[in-house]
Parts: structure tokens; C-alpha cells; sequence
């Protein structure tokens, strides 16, 4: 399906990055990872160690690719601090990386595509918490809110070059961010276990199927949505 095609994963080295490299290449894309740390040793992909802050490392890996196809701006990091207590540093990190290496990443490849004359597919990572606040996470649901409508601009004006912008939108997974949140922070897992009307997290692989979905033919009259895929938490759950 994905097959003469290249895709970039950034923060690839992740659970829910390697699981999108695992299915892209699964469906026949030459993958690279791009991550400030390596791989795992069995990832399914080629490495390029980028920081999407770096805007000059940014364009020099979309530089030295033959082309790309596909492009999942994936990179990023979640810090639970209360809003009281939030500091300007957590605050601006969230922002740098979660929506300013969307930036980067996604008008770097965009500007390569163009110029190629190639109608990719750029496929960035939200969050359910970009319009449902959560407690204690307001630079990362405040950043992927940005995420949301770099979405839709970039859908907008990327359009008549043919090349599609759409994003997912992960609700709680049982990996990654949220993972780790689930297993150091307690009074996070005790709000999980009462919002998910499916009953249990997702799995990087139940977000990455959505990927392949995105960078399919089957969507090629889809651009600037947000696909929701959070077990039904963006739903309001009563008690009782």
C-alpha cells in the first residue's frame, strides 16, 4: 500500500512512534526515525538523531532524504505540574517541542514536497486533551490545542499542492507519556480508572493503525481533521 514511499517518524523511539514505524514499514514504507535518543536495536526503521527544535538539523535531514512521502510529526513530552505550581521553563519546553517542532518539521517537509512536486501526507500527533482539560497538564493540553489549528492551517493552505494535513488525537494509551504517567504518578491512574467508557487505555498499536489509515490511499479526500481515538474519554463520563 505504502510501497516507493518515504516516511519520517519523529520521536520515533518512543511506544507509540516505534509502533507507527513498525506498521508504516509493515505496509511497505521506508522509514526513518528521527529521536534525540536511539532506537531500540529491532526498530523497524532507519535512524537519524534530529531535535525538532533545531530548525537548521531540521532541514538538513529533510535535505538528505532522495524524497519524502509521508511525514508524522510525532515528537514530544508531557510533564504533570498543577497550574499553581507550573513554571515558565515547563511551560516553554512544552511549547518548543510539542508545537514548535510541529513547526519545524511539518514546513521544512512541507517546503520539500512542494518543491518536488510530491502530494504527501503529514500527519501530526494531538491529544483528546487539546479540547477536554485534564488536570495538572496544562502546557502539554494547551500545546496540542496549537497542534490542532497548525492542523487545519497548514490543511488550508497545503491543499492546492496536494498534500494532505490531518492529525490524530490518542486518548489514554497504555504506553508512551501517559504510560509512565500511569505507573509514577498515582493520583493520575486513579483519574484514568474512571473515565474511559471502553473501559481500559489503548495500545500504541490501536493509534499507529490510524497512522497507516492517514498515510493511506483510502484518505485521500481527507484533509485538516482530527481523528479521535480515545476510547470514548472525550465523551462526559457521569458517575453512576
Amino acid at each position: 500500500m505504502l510501497h516507493g514511499k518515504i516516511a519520517i517518524v519523529t520521536g520515533g523511539s518512543g511506544d507509540l512512534g516505534t509502533a507507527m514505524a513498525r506498521q508504516l514499514a509493515e505496509n511497505g514504507a521506508q522509514v526513518i526515525i528521527w529521536d534525540i535518543v536511539p532506537p531500540a536495536a529491532d526498530a523497524p526503521a532507519d535512524f537519524m538523531p534530529v531535535d525538532v527544535r533545531d530548525r537548521a538539523a531540521v532541514d538538513s535531514a529533510i535535505d538528505a532524504l532522495p524524497q519524502v512521502d509521508i511525514v508524522c510529526a510525532n515528537a514530544g513530552i508531557v510533564n504533570a505540574q498543577p497550574f499553581l505550581e507550573l513554571s515558565a521553563e515547563t511551560w516553554q519546553t512544552h511549547l518548543d517541542i510539542n508545537l514548535t517542532g510541529c513547526f519545524h518539521t511539518c514546513q521544512s517537509a512541507a517546503r520539500r514536497m512542494v518543491a518536488d512536486g510530491r502530494h504527501g501526507r503529514i500527519i501530526l500527533t494531538s491529544s483528546w486533551v487539546a479540547q477536554i482539560p485534564w488536570p495538572e497538564i496544562t502546557a502539554y493540553a494547551v500545546s496540542k490545542a496549537g497542534v490542532n489549528m497548525l492542523v487545519k492551517q497548514m490543511a488550508r493552505e497545503l491543499a492546492p499542492h496536494g498534500i494532505r494535513v490531518n492529525a490524530i488525537a490518542p486518548g489514554i494509551v497504555a504506553a508512551g507519556l501517559a504510560g509512565r504517567q500511569l505507573r509514577e504518578e498515582p493520583q493520575y491512574a486513579a483519574r484514568v480508572a474512571k473515565v474511559i467508557p471502553l473501559g481500559a487505555p489503548g495500545r500504541p498499536e490501536d493509534i499507529a493503525s490510524a497512522v497507516v489509515y492517514l498515510a493511506s490511499p483510502q484518505t485521500s479526500y481527507m484533509t485538516g481533521s482530527i481523528l479521535t481515538l480515545d476510547g470514548g474519554c472525550s465523551l462526559f463520563q457521569f458517575d453512576g
